[in-house]
């Protein structure tokens, strides 16, 4: 089952170019700080809402060295997680890196002992050859180094990365309280740091499972309440298992989608090959040297009833693809809309090498140049899909959408999607990092969704859409780099967009210069920031943990 050719897929991808000059450099925003385990104040300027109750939590690498030794993917640098505390306008700022036992090991040594994604640790000098010798045949330990985000499980906060090892972390003090893996639970070997879930509480996530019989992928279900206080992951479950197209070779994920029936799982072709994974550290590779890019596969969605745990028969098809989160999605009319930031180039994730973050001058421009955007789009799934539905006609018969979905056989459904942007969307590099009023339209139609632009390879301006008018909204300033926008509902709102976005904004060109943004969410002016006296680096995501 074969996709366009990589030649059509390349003339695709220049059609979402804007080619840029001059980047600047933005190595301080990939480099090691010290942690801040104590609060510290801020200094606001201008007006911090004081109905805004709770703390923004954020987690993302924090140090990338030992010794002399060096990370060399962004996504290997040590946990460091961010809180900044909201009560009456003011705010204090504290972090501290994750106790993990990567950490510890590794700061214990003074040296890398523990690999990372794109890291191999190398054999312990202090042994014998014949000990170092066989520690290459060792399979490689995954990592419990959770620096991707906050997550919550029972009303309980955990930092969490893609392996099978979370942290579970006092919201407040930021102090590691306990290591909870998965496996002990239930029987995988890692979930997504990007959960869903229902108005009770129920969570939902991805991992994978590796047997005799190759990988699967699953999707799992914590309920929403423990039954004592010591409860962690009790009581979860596989709700369906999923065989790849090659179980040798199954698709590396980052999220899934989920509306309010379905988990939808997006099996792209950025594929883990298994066996150059478990004899990486034999031949010397890192884990991601095992992950690599098909263009010549295609792009699988799949339906899974969350009622059930019926997967359902009809698979839909699109082109190749990569997609690291997903916007919304939701039903309607017998349609399932997914709505997500999606690339047509998969070989992103091995960009972001440390000395690619960390290059300037024309390398950087080079190297941004040939990278595929990534762009907010929608594709319209039929779900009432008989032995009487016609073949090779456009299914979608939503008005003033141009996503079509056509039946290749009775379980095969060809997708092509709409853009949820404008053509103005290329100048801003993009749209990555997405995120909508979640606790009150996810699975829900919506209007606005809000995002980082990526004019550069880190965010470096917000961005909300109007899914109507797919006009937007953009805050941006010169040597400003943005997190991702968190959206927090306003007291009595009654409109969509009643509420605030949170951001911290950090920049490579002044020293000790970061602050936390409040922007109105309707008009997406700035209200009012709180600086911080202290480095940040550029992170990745976090939660709004509400006190009010």
């Amino acid at each position: 089952m074969s996709s366009k050719k990589p030649q059509t897929i390349a003339a695709a991808q220049k059609t979402n170019f804007t080619k840029v000059h001059g980047l600047p450099d933005i190595t301080p925003l990939v480099s090691s700080v010290q942690e801040t385990p104590e609060p510290i104040p801020t200094t606001v300027k201008g007006t911090i809402p004081t109905w805004i109750h709770g703390s923004l939590l954020r987690n993302g690498p924090g140090k990338f060295e030992f010794g002399n030794q060096h990370y060399n993917h962004w996504f290997d640098g040590m946990a460091l997680m961010h809180r900044f505390q909201i009560e009456d306008g003011q705010v204090t700022y504290r972090s501290r890196f994750l106790c993990s036992d990567s950490y510890t090991q590794n700061s214990e040594r003074n040296r890398i002992i523990v690999s990372e994604f794109g890291t191999l640790a190398l054999p312990d000098p202090c042994k014998n050859f014949f000990q170092r010798f066989l520690s290459r045949f060792e399979m490689p330990k995954p990592t419990d180094n959770a620096s991707v985000n906050f997550v919550k499980y029972k009303g309980d906060y955990y930092v969490s990365t893609e392996t099978n090892y979370m942290h579970r972390v006092d919201p407040d003090t930021l102090e590691s309280k306990q290591k909870v893996d998965w496996s002990k639970f239930i029987a995988v070997n890692g979930a997504t740091a990007h959960p869903h879930f229902d108005p009770d509480g129920t969570a939902y996530n991805m991992g994978n499972s590796y047997r005799n019989k190759g990988a699967f992928y699953n999707i799992i279900r914590v309920p929403p309440e423990r039954d004592g206080p010591e409860d962690t992951l009790e009581g979860a479950k596989i709700l369906c298992s999923i065989a790849p197209r090659d179980k040798s070779k199954p698709s590396y994920y980052h999220s899934f989608g989920m509306s309010e029936n379905y988990v939808v799982f997006i099996e792209q072709p950025i594929k883990m090959d298994l066996f150059k994974i478990v004899t990486g550290r034999l031949r010397g590779k890192s884990l991601n040297e095992g992950v690599y890019w098909d263009p010549n596969q295609e792009t699988i969605f799949h339906l899974i009833d969350k009622q059930t745990g019926k997967e359902m028969p009809v698979k839909y098809y699109t082109k190749a693809l990569s997609t690291f989160h997903q916007i919304n999605a939701f039903e309607q009319d017998g349609f399932l809309m997914l709505d997500m930031c999606c690339s047509d180039d998969g070989q992103s994730i091995n960009n972001f090498l440390i000395q690619n973050l960390r290059q300037s001058g024309e390398a950087l421009d080079e190297m941004y140049n040939t990278m595929s955007r990534p762009f907010p789009r929608r594709f319209v799934l039929p779900l009432n899909i008989t032995s009487e539905t016609l073949l090779e006609q456009n299914l979608n018969t939503r008005p003033d959408s141009t996503a079509t979905a056509v039946c290749r056989t009775k379980n095969q459904v060809f997708c092509t999607f709409e853009d949820l942007h404008g053509e103005d969307l290329k100048d801003y590099g993009g749209l990555e990092f997405p995120h909508i009023n979640y606790a009150r339209y996810n699975t829900k139609p919506y209007r606005y969704y809000y995002g980082c632009g990526f004019r550069h390879l880190v965010g470096d301006s917000l961005i909300k859409m109007d899914l109507e008018s797919k006009k937007f909204k953009v805050w941006r300033q010169p040597d400003l780099y943005p997190s991702e926008p968190v959206f927090i509902l306003s007291p009595n709102a009654v409109e969509e967009d009643d509420g605030v976005i949170l951001s911290v904004i950090i920049t490579p060109v002044k020293d000790k210069s970061t602050f936390l943004l409040v922007l109105d969410a309707k008009t997406f002016e700035e209200l009012g920031r709180a600086e911080v006296p202290v480095n940040i680096p550029y992170g990745f995501h976090g939660v709004f943990n509400s006190s009010a």
